[in-house]
């Protein structure tokens, strides 16, 4: 698993992808920063964490697209999975590679309070470090479902495409869910990350939100691993 995850991730430095999608998005998560927590003067920053996370929408799907469609056009993927490794291994290990792209990004933004606190801005540290926790636990669930999307294609723009629609759909449940309300909104709710993230953006550490986002991702490696398999048994 860990060879796996050494090799994706120097496959992700090897080529611009990375470079580009990490300068890409700081500069983006800059701008915002600037016009928004600077120049009004607001000395928090999770409402910029929020807004964060629809960016993660389109960023996350580029991230991954590549990281299964890759093996499946170049024929390794059947190397892969008659070799000695476990099939979930390779996905953990792949996924885990996609991840550590990501962590790049989230450590980058520990510039901006940094700054806050230069500029002489008293920041509430628990709504800080929840805000913080849940721009990560929303960041690994979001990867879950690149890695996923990019299981059932070997067309990397298919696989961004697929990843994108799942992650838009996500975004949609809690405004769908308001609008139709009853039951059914009850069985939405049970798919919403959003409003367990609101809940953890504003500080409260609510440990059935950190279960909740650690059980997602499982399901979606889990699904992953399945549809490789699936592959796997079916080409004999």
């Amino acid at each position: 698993m860990w060879a796996i995850w050494k090799r994706e991730v120097q496959a992700y430095f090897y080529q611009p992808i990375a470079y580009v999608l990490i300068s890409l998005s700081f500069l983006v998560l800059s701008i915002y920063y600037t016009f928004g927590t600077i120049a009004g003067r607001y000395a928090e920053m999770n409402t910029l964490l929020s807004n964060i996370i629809f960016i993660l929408t389109f960023i996350i799907p580029i991230l991954t697209m590549r990281i299964l469609t890759e093996d499946r056009k170049s024929g390794t993927e059947v190397m892969l999975v008659t070799s000695p490794v476990e099939v979930y291994e390779i996905v953990i290990g792949k996924y885990l590679a996609s991840l550590t792209v990501f962590l790049v990004i989230y450590v980058l933004t520990f510039t901006y309070p940094i700054i806050i606190a230069a500029l002489g801005g008293k920041m509430e540290i628990p709504m800080l470090l929840g805000g913080y926790l849940a721009f990560l636990l929303i960041g690994m669930s979001f990867i879950a479902v690149g890695v996923f999307a990019s299981s059932l294609t070997e067309n990397q723009i298919v696989a961004a495409i697929i990843g994108f629609v799942i992650l838009l759909v996500i975004h949609l449940v809690d405004p769908i869910a308001n609008y139709v309300g009853g039951v059914l909104a009850k069985i939405l709710g049970i798919f919403s990350l959003l409003s367990r993230y609101e809940d953890l953006n504003s500080g409260i550490l609510d440990i059935t939100s950190i279960i909740y986002y650690l059980s997602f991702t499982a399901v979606f490696l889990f699904l992953t691993t399945r549809v490789i398999d699936k592959r796997r048994w079916s080409q004999g």
